[in-house]
């Protein structure tokens, strides 16, 4: 299993850090830390040398909140994707949005991932995916309404329901024209799902893996791990970290995250142990 992102290509051993970048003023964690224009740039700088593999750029946070319309979603979003396209030509620069007419605006000044983080609700944006030859991400949110809270949702098996739904959606893009390489499947943490169906979904990752397409996770300092841990936002790391494991030893391929430094040695510690890489000194009883 091959996977392209950009201009670059990866194998079933890959493990990428996406760093999130948003341009929100209420964000859950960061509480707006990269609103301003100047303050994301150094953000994306700041990622990129700690070994983002690429960056999440989104304009709306996914919890309620106050309206944002296309127009306002744009003018987050637009220019500054441009700015970072001009200042990393060779970023891997995905976004979160689920309205195609964002995701054509994106993709015309360099984006290179749509991460369709509401489950395929703008059914066009696989037509604008293949349209500017960019990946695609689909996720699993059972149904629920864009920039809403589940409330008692209940599955027969979520995991059969994730898988189905995913795979569904996945092959609903290539017949689109996405092409096969370029589209990745996220089972979507918390979006349409209790605790309960998170945990779930995390022990059972290695089905989505053997579905063949490369799979996205985003566990950073989610409510899951929160009720968990019975820890509030600002001391989720440890247990993120913990679940971050266990998915890379399950195969996931991308990782969407807040702390970059941690997470990178999480992935590269799984991958030596893997054998998928070298340590990056031997010495010891050797000398």
């Amino acid at each position: 299993m091959r996977f392209r992102l950009g201009r670059c290509e990866f194998n079933e051993r890959a493990r990428l850090v996406m760093a999130i970048v948003n341009r929100t003023p209420d964000s859950f964690y960061d509480r707006g830390l990269t609103w301003r224009e100047d303050a994301a740039l150094e953000r994306v700088r700041q990622v990129v040398s700690e070994g983002a593999d690429l960056v999440d750029i989104g304009g709306i946070k996914a919890a309620p909140g106050a309206e944002i319309d296309a127009a306002e979603e744009m003018r987050r979003v637009v220019g500054f994707v441009e700015q970072v396209r001009t200042e990393h030509p060779d970023l891997i620069i995905s976004v979160d949005t689920w309205r195609s007419e964002v995701a054509r605006a994106v993709c015309a000044v360099g984006a290179d991932l749509i991460n369709d983080a509401w489950g395929g609700v703008d059914p066009e944006l696989p037509s604008v995916a293949a349209e500017f030859g960019a990946a695609l991400v689909c996720t699993h949110t059972g149904g629920q309404i864009v920039r809403t809270r589940p409330h008692r949702v209940e599955y027969d098996d979520v995991v059969a329901d994730v898988v189905a739904d995913l795979v569904r959606q996945a092959e609903r893009a290539v017949a689109m024209g996405v092409e096969r390489e370029r589209v990745l499947i996220d089972p979507a943490h918390d979006f349409g799902k209790n605790s309960q169906h998170s945990l779930e979904v995390t022990r059972r990752l290695d089905e989505l893996v053997a579905t063949g397409w490369p799979v996205l996770v985003s566990l950073s300092n989610k409510d899951f791990v929160g009720e968990a841990l019975d820890r509030p936002v600002g001391e989720r790391l440890i247990g993120t970290l913990a679940t971050t494991a266990l998915s890379a030893w399950a195969g996931a391929h991308v990782y969407r995250v807040h702390e970059v430094t941690q997470t990178r040695d999480v992935l590269d510690m799984v991958s030596v142990i893997s054998g998928d890489l070298p340590p990056r000194r031997a010495v010891r009883g050797l000398a």
